[in-house]
């Protein structure tokens, strides 16, 4: 470093002229630099790795559809069984008697057309 002040250390680099008869580099051991790489993989998927959020999502997504869906279907079915049961009983017998009527009404003029 220039200037005339005391030089700081970085990492485990040995004052020169200190103590200890070993040399060490700006990383510091093997076993320091696989520390610091598996420090970098994590900030790097914590920052910019967005797959399990992503897939977070989805899964949340795809499960709130399916069960809105679901309601949904489970009332169209309901609507549909109350719409059969109120055919059944109320309109179909109505037609009938309607037909029925009707029918005695054109075989009634279709006989009287035939004598005459």
């Amino acid at each position: 470093m220039s200037g005339g002040g005391t030089e700081t250390l970085v990492g485990c680099e040995v004052a020169p002229g200190g103590g200890g008869g070993k040399k060490r580099d700006s990383l510091g051991t093997a076993g320091s630099a696989h520390l610091i790489i598996k420090d970098l993989r994590e900030i790097h998927s914590r920052l910019l790795d967005h797959r399990p959020v992503i897939q977070g999502e989805t899964r949340y997504f795809v499960k709130e559809f399916e069960e809105k869906r679901g309601l949904r279907e489970m009332r169209v079915l309901e609507n549909l069984k109350n719409m059969i049961h109120e055919t059944n009983e109320h309109t179909l017998p109505k037609c009938r008697e309607t037909m029925q009527d009707n029918l005695k009404e054109v075989l009634q003029r279709f006989e009287e057309l035939k004598c005459s």
